[in-house]
């Protein structure tokens, strides 16, 4: 049989998730793959087995990899990964026989400036800006060098059209149809008084808006960011830049997957 190309397989460490990884680079070697248990770059496909983060953090501890990448749900919500373990034998079918398309995502790029240098943070779903041990925070926030609202509560959430199924969803943002490119500032917990006017429900915003955040420090100077989960804390942060990144990521869909299906499914 002729050798086809190079296929990554990551999956979490849960037996049903090894399981099924082993099931299917049997099947992918029976079809003439190579099949590789660590992550290469020179592959044409990787393959995600578990739940939405174990995707998300393949994305993010490989570098956000431009090869496609298409995700086997053995989790739970499963916005992510696009097929069922007992689909395999159907997927494998389709993508040798190309039927298929690669839908392509930019994720949120938040440039986070200190007094000493700035650091960028990425996120598919969403970068949230907190304060640090559950304290009240203060945030000016400007769209495009217009001040929108002077910010007061627990933060603010900023989602891509992608990750408005995620944490966005579950604070109750707005539901976008991936096929947008949009951005979304959806607050936490915001609180209006006499001193600071905030929105309380979400802003949609187009793709190349820029979303610049400035703190206001009433006890101590640390904030927390957290990109898809994944919680940094900073110090000294004079400001924080939000746009959509210019990267690209490439996930494999296949022919008859529909947006509104799954989220009628995941949510209804």
């Amino acid at each position: 049989m002729t050798k086809k190309g190079l296929i990554n397989i990551i999956y979490n460490n849960t037996n049903f998730s090894i399981n099924t990884a082993k099931y299917l680079k049997d099947r992918l070697m029976g079809f003439g793959y190579q099949v590789s248990d660590h992550f290469d770059f020179n592959a044409e496909l990787v393959i995600c087995i578990g739940g939405d983060g174990s995707f998300l953090r393949a994305l993010h501890q490989h570098g956000f990899p431009s090869i496609p990448i298409v995700g086997i749900n053995t989790g739970h919500l499963g916005f992510f990964t696009e097929i069922n373990p007992n689909e395999i034998d159907d997927f494998l079918e389709k993508y040798i026989t190309q039927q298929y398309t690669i839908s392509t995502i930019n994720p949120v790029q938040a440039d986070i400036c200190t007094r000493n240098d700035c650091i960028e943070a990425l996120g598919i779903n969403e970068i949230a800006i907190k304060g640090d041990k559950s304290r009240t925070i203060h945030l000016n926030i400007s769209v495009d060098e217009h001040l929108i609202q002077r910010f007061s509560g627990d933060g603010i959430l900023v989602s891509s059209s992608t990750g408005s199924t995620a944490y966005n969803y579950s604070i109750g943002g707005s539901l976008i149809d991936p096929r947008l490119s949009a951005l979304q500032v959806t607050p936490l917990a915001p609180i209006n008084t006499n001193a600071y006017r905030c929105f309380t429900s979400s802003v949609i915003l187009p793709s190349d808006a820029v979303i610049k955040v400035h703190p206001e420090y009433h006890f101590e100077d640390s904030i927390v960011i957290v990109s898809d989960g994944l919680e940094h804390r900073y110090f000294g942060i004079n400001e924080i830049s939000l746009k959509m990144s210019e990267l690209e990521i490439n996930l494999l869909k296949l022919e008859g997957s529909s947006f509104w299906s799954k989220a009628i499914e995941k949510f209804l």
